[in-house]
């Protein structure tokens, strides 16, 4: 079964997976960089679909008169929890000016004050940094980047096309199985940039739109990459919590410009957990918002904004205002009721600075990848800036590797992975049930040894019962991507319920309630995760 051969089979130099911030920005790193280089991109779903052009709230850079890379950096360091890569941060925050600059020069349509962007404030940063178009800084960003995407010939775009499987060859990725629009095809390419985003669809209430199943992450790790940091998912404070309405993002910007978070009694309650308040870290905002969705026995709390002008409102923030007014609330009058849901992931594929993983010719960016810039709990807007430098430097690092390779690795046989497994057809449903509610039961804000016990062998029974070996041929069961997606969530769900398990303190997003506290003594280091591997520690510098 697993040596049937791929009758469709397409060629390329650089080869990107992913078409969200990074991916598309990697995309016009490598055309820049190689001109006879070719580049292809594949997207699971529409080119503008992505996290990405969900995000609302903006990018920081250490642009303002005021601010300095330092402070910024800083920032970054303290939300990390203590385990952020210095040396990553630095990085971003020094590049993020010129790349932001170069969005700027590409024709983003940011809000201005006078000469200047229009900065505004966001949970922990210490200065006014947040660039930003309105509550809709995302679509402004893949709108501009996706333009230059389509205006460079030398890219060529693959929509509908799923990634199925990473393929490599005595320690070199060579390209990978997909289906596009429906069909295998395997894509030989000389250098592979994996930029699929996240994995927020893991859980039932979640920022992510549907693409969002962790892909990338799960064909990594299949292919022998190294994962780093997993236990660490963010769960952003507010979303939209509305019976008939999507698990819509309210964001950090509306805290950031003075919203207030009550209880059902309508009682402010976050200066109880917080000197910061509303602006404290986001792990600290969800905690208390379902603690106090706990002790009230009431689904929700509220965000109310009703105390800043009508006029103001509409105008910062007119994607929630729409939204919202179309389920029947006008937040110039009406509180928001909110409730966490899973956001961002700050672990993933273990890369370098120079967004190389451990597999020769396979590289990662955006929030697929983990450099280490975020720690235990990413700093608010610097996602899109970390999209934007590391995808910039993976672009330009790929197309450097692959114009080293004469002829790219193709081996004559080309087969699916022993590693390769889908979820059979009839139980996709029940598996991506089983995976959200366990998961957001026992490995979510709050987390403890039993219960991630308990969830790392229900995964397993579930693997057991529903897992089959991947199929091209004309018997057994086909495959399809929400067979493969399937799998993946459940691979991914495992990995994260392990770090978790073995993480024995609270930190960051990542918190326990049989070790509520932080032990920097013990746990001063960062876990690694690699297929048929015991897991690994990087002791950390005190």
């Amino acid at each position: 079964m697993h040596n049937e051969r791929i009758t469709t089979s397409e060629k390329t130099d650089v080869l990107i997976i992913g078409s969200g911030a990074a991916g598309l920005r990697a995309a016009l790193a490598a055309a820049a960089t190689a001109p006879g280089v070719d580049v292809t991109l594949l997207t699971k779903s529409a080119l503008k679909e992505s996290n990405t052009r969900y995000a609302q709230g903006g990018i920081a850079v250490a642009m303002n008169v005021d601010d300095t890379l330092a402070l910024h950096v800083q920032d970054t360091l303290v939300a990390g929890a203590g385990i952020c890569d210095r040396a990553a941060v630095e990085a971003m925050v020094a590049e993020g000016v010129p790349r932001v600059s170069e969005l700027l020069d590409w024709g983003a349509n940011f809000d201005w004050e006078g000469t200047l962007p229009r900065f505004t404030q966001e949970a922990a940063h210490s200065r006014r940094r947040i660039v930003h178009k309105g509550d809709a800084t995302g679509r402004e960003t893949t709108d501009v980047l996706v333009q230059q995407v389509v205006n460079t010939a030398r890219i060529r775009v693959l929509t509908n096309a799923f990634a199925v499987e990473v393929l490599t060859a005595e320690g070199q990725c060579y390209g990978v199985i997909a289906l596009v629009e429906g069909e295998p095809v395997l894509l030989h390419a000389k250098v592979t940039i994996l930029a699929t985003g996240g994995l927020g669809r893991l859980y039932p209430c979640t920022s992510n739109p549907e693409v969002a199943t962790g892909d990338g992450i799960a064909a990594a790790w299949r292919a022998g990459c190294e994962l780093i940091d997993m236990e660490f998912v963010q769960f952003h404070p507010t979303t939209l919590c509305l019976d008939g309405a999507p698990n819509f993002l309210i964001s950090e910007a509306v805290r950031g410009e003075g919203g207030q978070l009550i209880t059902i009694r309508g009682e402010r309650f976050m200066e109880k957990y917080h000197e910061l308040g509303e602006l404290a870290p986001r792990d600290v905002v969800s905690r208390a918002i379902q603690n106090e969705i706990n002790q009230t026995g009431f689904p929700c709390v509220y965000l109310d904004v009703t105390h800043k002008p009508a006029d103001f409102i509409v105008e910062r923030f007119p994607t929630i205002f729409e939204t919202t007014q179309r389920y029947g609330l006008d937040i110039r009058i009406d509180v928001i009721p909110v409730r966490p849901g899973a956001h961002f992931m700050m672990g993933g594929i273990r890369t370098n600075t120079e967004a190389e993983t451990n597999v020769r010719g396979l590289y990662a960016c955006g929030e697929v990848a983990c450099t280490g810039v975020h720690g235990a709990n990413r700093l608010a807007s610097n996602s899109l800036l970390e999209c934007l430098v590391y995808g910039a430097r993976a672009g330009t690092n790929a197309a450097a590797f692959a114009q080293t390779q004469t002829v790219g690795v193709t081996p004559a046989d080309s087969h699916i992975p022993d590693t390769a497994t889908m979820v059979s057809a009839d139980k996709v449903d029940d598996i991506r049930h089983t995976i959200r509610e366990t998961l957001w039961k026992n490995v979510g804000i709050e987390r403890n040894g039993e219960g991630l016990q308990e969830t790392l062998a229900q995964l397993q029974e579930v693997a057991e019962a529903a897992c089959t070996p991947l199929s091209l041929g004309d018997e057994g069961e086909q495959y399809t991507q929400g067979t493969c997606e399937a799998a993946n969530m459940l691979d991914v769900a495992r990995c994260i319920t392990e770090a978790a398990l073995l993480r024995t303190e609270s930190r960051g997003a990542h918190y326990r309630s049989d070790f509520p506290e932080r032990d920097d003594t013990a746990w001063h280091r960062r876990i690694i995760l690699t297929r048929d591997k015991a897991p690994q520690w990087i002791e950390l510098e005190r």
